[in-house]
């Protein structure tokens, strides 16, 4: 009775330890590339991009090099992220729901638009003090 106590003990230890870490869902990793153009279609260099996981992990941001690409590394598969890219006065729509799997690499592309003008509310002059 005690040795089987005993191995029921250190297989659910050893079951334990292993489990450890990420979901089974989240062990492998992902990635999501793509290219940024601007308003005229091009290529644009050194623009923001913005991505955030739905599970609620904080936005973080990589640029596009100099023929406008970018590439987001080690992302948790299985899991859906939005995007949005930027640049001097002009951005892009957020691209939502973007599903990465398992060792896949996803490719998006994000098209940039101009700004609009900047409510009233928001303007220095009329902001509250």
């Amino acid at each position: 009775m005690r040795r089987a106590l005993v191995s029921i003990t250190v297989a659910l230890l050893v079951v334990l330890v292993t489990s450890q870490g990420l979901p089974a869902q989240h062990k492998g990793l992902s990635t999501i590339s793509g290219l940024v153009l601007g308003p005229d279609d091009k290529p644009v260099p050194h623009a923001a991009v913005t991505y955030q996981s739905a599970a609620g992990m904080a936005p973080h941001a990589v640029h596009t090099d100099a023929q406008g690409r970018f590439t987001i590394t080690k992302l948790r598969s299985n899991d859906i992220y939005d995007l949005r890219a930027s640049g001097k006065g002009v951005f892009s729509e957020w691209e939502k729901n973007v599903t990465v799997r398992s060792g896949q690499t996803k490719t998006v592309t994000l098209r940039l638009i101009y700004a609009k003008e900047i409510p009233k509310a928001y303007t220095k002059s009329n902001a509250k003090q």
